[in-house]
C-alpha cells in the first residue's frame, strides 16, 4: 500500500475497481466468458481489500466485497430467489495466510494457542455453483447461484445428470438443499470440442465455460447430450442437520447417494491441511476434472454458527489458490505466421501436454527477440506455463546449454519470399510484399469488410478463402465485381438465390463509404481508425491525401510539414503513407477500387456542447464503448481528442486501470471525470 495515498485517490481507486471487478463478474458468471485470468481478477480483489482495510470509511456500497457472482442477466430461464444466500469463499495464496486463517478462527473463537482446530479440505472444483433442493428426499428444484441471492432455475437440466439423483436414499430431513459443483470432465471436455469442430461449431475454452454453457440451456436435449458431473461441497437451506460435523454431514450426504470429492479430508492441524495441499496439487494435473485450489472448512458445525459470516462469505472457510500450473515439453517444430501487416509470429508447435485441464500443442513464441531471449531450438526441452492458466507461455528451455545449430529467425516471407525485415527500433519481423503477399491477401481482404472497416455483411472468413481459392477475389476491388459472378456463386455449395442476393445487396450499399473507414480498410500501415478519421479531416478529399503524400515521400518539405502539422500524425505514418503510395502494387489496387467506389468528401459534423473546443484524454478501460468509438464521440461533439495529458488538456476521461496519465490530471488539477459522466455530456448533446 502506498502510504502517500490521499484518501481522495483512494476513492477514484475504489470506484475503478468495484466497475471492474462488476464487469468481469458479469462476464464470469452471466456470460460464461471470461476475459481475464484468475489470477488477475484475483489481483483486482486483493487491491480493493487492501484499500478497504486502510480506508474503512470509503467502502462503497457496491464493494465487490459486498457483492457475490453477478445478477442473473436476460436469459430464457425464469430467475429463482435463494431461501439461504449462496455465498463465495476468501481466498489465500500462501502458507502464511493459511496459518494466519487458522489463528483468526482460534482467536474469534477464544481458545487456546495450542488448541486443535480440526479443519476439512478438499478440492475445489472448477465449474458452475449449483443449489439441489430436495423436499422428502425428492429433487424438486436445482438453481444456479447467479448474485448470490437470485440464481436461475435449471431443474429440467439437472435432471440430464446421471451424477444428481432425482430421489435420495436413507433418512432425510424434510427439506435439504445440497450444494455443490456442476463440472465437465476434461476427457468429455475434449469429446465435446472435437464434435464441436466437425459441426463447425463454437468451440470452448475450457471445461468450466462448457459446463456452464451446457447447464443453462433453454433446451434440456441439448444439456441431456452433454456429459456433466457434480460433487457436493455442502448444503443450504434445511429443516434439520443431522451430524454435528462437517465431516460426517458430508460423508451422510454421500450416503444419500449425492457424490461428494473423494479428494475430502479431516486434518486436525495445519500442517496436515498444507500437506494435503500439496498432495493434492502434485495430483492435480492427472485428476478427470479441472480444479484450481483447495477448500478449507472449520469441521465442528456449532463452530461455524458461531464464527458467522462476512459480507459476502463464510468466516469459517478459506480457498488456498493454486499457483499458474506448469509441464515439461519438446519443442518439436518452428513455423512462421504472416498477419495482415506483414508480422512473422514464430509459432512452436509442442508435443501436446496437459496444463490446467487444457491440451497444448502449439505456443505462441511472439517474435525473434524472445526466440533468442530462450535460446529456443528445435528439439529442446521447455516448461510451458498458461499464464494464469489462461495463455500458454514457455518460461524456460531446460536443454539452451545442448550444444546445438541456433535457430535462424528468417529474413525472407515463407508466403511470398519478399524480403522480411524490422523496422529501426521495433522487434516485430515484417514481410515488405505488401498487397502481393497470399498470407496479406486474404487477410487484408478480411480486415476490408470487418466491422471496423468497411463492415460488409456476409462475406466472412470462410467465404472469402473460398472466393480467393477460386481466384474471384485478389484485391478489394474485385469483391464489388462479385455481381458479375452472380450465376458461378449459385454453382456453389451451400448458397442459394437469397443468401447470393443478401451479399451482392450488402456489396452495393458500400458503393459511396465513408473515407475514413475507406482508408482504414486498405490496410495502410500505422494508419489506424482514429488516423484515418484525422487524415481525412484534413484532406478532405483522399485524392488530395495521396498527392500530399506522395509529395512528402520525396521530400518535399513543405508537403511534409502539412502532414506532421495534424495532431497525432508522426514521422511514422508520414513514411508509411509515402512507403504505400511509393509502390506501383498499391497505387494500383488504390485506383482500382476507386474506380468501384466513389466515397463522399469527408465532412465531420458537430454538435453545441460543453467540450466543444476542447482537448479530451481518455484513459484506462472503457466498460460501454471501445476507445474508438470514444474518440469518435469527442469529435462529434467538437471536440479533440488526444492521447496524452499536457497543460493543454481540458478533461480528463478515467476508466478502471488509469495510470500515469489519471495521476499527471491531478497533478496538472486537470478536470476528471468518469465514463458514466462521459456519457451524460453525450446524451445532453443529443
Amino acid at each position: 500500500m502506498n502510504a502517500n495515498l490521499s484518501e481522495a485517490d483512494a476513492a477514484n481507486e475504489l470506484m475503478r475497481l468495484a466497475r471492474a471487478i462488476a464487469q468481469h463478474n458479469r462476464l464470469y458468471h452471466a456470460d460464461d466468458a471470461p476475459q481475464i485470468s484468475d489470477a488477475e481478477y484475483d489481483a483486482l480483489v486483493r487491491r480493493n481489500a487492501e484499500l478497504e482495510a486502510a480506508f474503512p470509511s470509503l467502502v462503497r456500497d457496491d464493494s465487490p466485497s459486498r457483492l457475490v457472482g453477478h445478477e442473473v442477466a436476460a436469459s430464457p430461464l425464469s430467475k429463482v430467489r435463494h431461501e439461504q444466500r449462496m455465498m463465495s469463499l476468501d481466498n489465500a495464496f500462501s502458507d502464511e495466510e493459511v496459518v494466519d486463517f487458522v489463528g483468526r478462527m482460534r482467536r474469534f473463537l477464544a481458545l487456546p494457542e495450542d488448541a486443535e482446530v480440526a479443519m476439512t479440505a478438499e478440492d475445489k472444483i472448477d465449474g458452475l455453483s449449483c443449489s439441489l433442493r430436495y423436499e422428502r428426499g425428492v429433487l424438486v428444484r436445482a438453481a444456479t447461484r447467479g448474485d448470490g441471492q437470485v440464481g436461475e432455475d435449471v431443474t429440467a437440466n439437472v435432471a440430464t445428470i446421471t451424477d444428481i439423483p432425482q430421489q435420495l436414499m436413507g433418512d432425510i430431513p424434510e427439506v435439504f438443499e445440497v450444494r455443490g459443483e456442476v463440472y465437465m470432465s476434461k476427457a468429455d471436455f475434449a469429446a465435446l470440442n472435437a464434435a464441436q469442430a466437425a459441426k463447425d461449431d463454437k468451440i470452448f475454452a475450457n471445461p468450466r465455460n462448457a459446463a456452464a454453457g451446457s447447464l443453462r440451456q433453454k433446451d434440456a436435449s441439448v444439456t441431456a447430450s452433454r456429459r456433466l458431473c457434480f460433487l457436493a461441497h455442502g448444503w443450504g437451506a434445511t429443516s434439520a442437520v443431522p451430524e454435528a460435523t462437517q465431516f460426517t454431514m458430508m460423508q451422510r450426504i454421500a450416503a444419500w447417494g449425492v457424490p461428494v470429492s473423494p479428494q475430502l479430508v479431516l486434518c486436525n492441524d495445519t500442517a496436515t491441511m498444507l500437506q494435503h495441499y500439496r498432495k493434492i496439487e502434485q495430483a492435480r494435473a492427472d485428476l478427470p476434472y479441472d480444479i484450481d485450489g483447495v477448500v478449507y472448512k472449520v469441521d465442528r458445525l456449532d463452530w461455524q454458527e458461531r464464527l458467522g459470516f462476512v459480507a459476502k462469505s463464510p468466516r469459517w472457510a478459506m480457498a488456498h489458490k493454486f499457483p499458474a500450473e506448469r509441464a515439461e515439453t519438446t519443442l518439436e517444430a518452428i513455423d512462421i505466421q504472416v498477419g495482415r501487416t506483414g508480422k512473422l509470429t514464430p509459432v512452436g508447435r509442442l508435443k501436446p501436454v496437459t496444463v490446467g485441464g487444457v491440451v497444448v500443442s502449439n505456443v505462441t513464441l511472439h517474435n525473434r527477440d524472445e526466440i533468442a531471449r530462450l535460446g529456443l531450438r528445435v528439439g529442446d526441452r521447455v516448461v510451458l506455463q498458461r499464464a494464469g492458466d489462461v495463455i500458454p507461455q514457455v518460461v524456460e528451455n531446460l536443454t539452451r546449454d545442448v550444444s546445438r545449430d541456433a535457430y535462424a529467425f528468417p529474413d525472407h516471407c515463407p508466403e511470398c519470399s519478399s524480403e522480411a525485415v524490422a523496422e529501426e527500433g521495433e522487434v516485430d519481423v515484417r514481410c515488405t510484399g505488401g498487397l502481393v503477399c497470399p498470407a496479406q491477401r486474404t487477410e487484408r481482404l478480411r480486415h476490408f469488410v470487418s466491422r471496423v472497416a468497411l463492415d460488409i455483411e456476409g462475406l466472412g472468413e470462410k467465404t472469402i478463402l473460398e472466393f480467393f481459392a477460386l481466384g474471384w477475389l485478389e484485391s478489394p476491388a474485385d469483391i464489388f465485381r462479385l455481381k458479375e459472378r452472380r450465376t458461378e456463386i449459385l454453382t456453389r455449395e451451400g448458397w442459394k438465390e437469397k443468401s447470393v442476393d443478401n451479399l451482392l445487396a450488402a456489396i452495393e450499399a458500400k458503393r459511396t463509404p465513408d473515407a475514413a473507414r475507406l482508408l482504414f480498410a486498405l490496410g495502410i500501415r500505422h494508419v489506424g481508425v482514429v488516423t484515418a478519421r484525422d487524415l481525412c479531416k484534413r484532406f478532405v478529399a483522399l485524392p488530395r491525401l495521396r498527392e500530399v503524400a506522395e509529395k512528402a515521400h520525396t521530400g518535399d518539405e513543405e508537403a511534409n510539414a502539412e502532414l506532421i502539422s495534424i495532431d497525432g500524425i508522426g514521422p511514422a505514418v508520414v513514411e508509411a503513407l509515402g512507403d504505400f503510395f511509393h509502390e506501383a502494387h498499391n497505387v494500383s489496387v488504390w485506383e482500382d477500387i476507386l474506380s468501384e467506389v466513389s466515397p463522399p468528401d469527408y465532412v465531420v459534423e458537430t454538435k453545441d456542447s460543453p467540450v466543444a473546443g476542447k482537448t479530451v484524454v481518455f484513459t484506462g478501460a472503457l466498460e460501454t464503448m471501445s476507445r474508438d468509438e470514444a474518440k469518435a464521440q469527442a469529435e462529434a461533439l467538437g471536440a479533440r481528442s488526444a492521447g496524452s495529458v499536457s497543460a493543454k488538456t481540458d478533461l480528463v476521461v478515467a476508466g478502471p486501470g488509469a495510470g500515469s496519465k489519471l495521476k499527471k490530471a491531478q497533478e496538472l488539477n486537470i478536470e476528471v471525470i468518469d465514463e458514466a459522466a462521459w456519457a451524460d455530456i453525450v446524451k445532453a448533446a443529443g
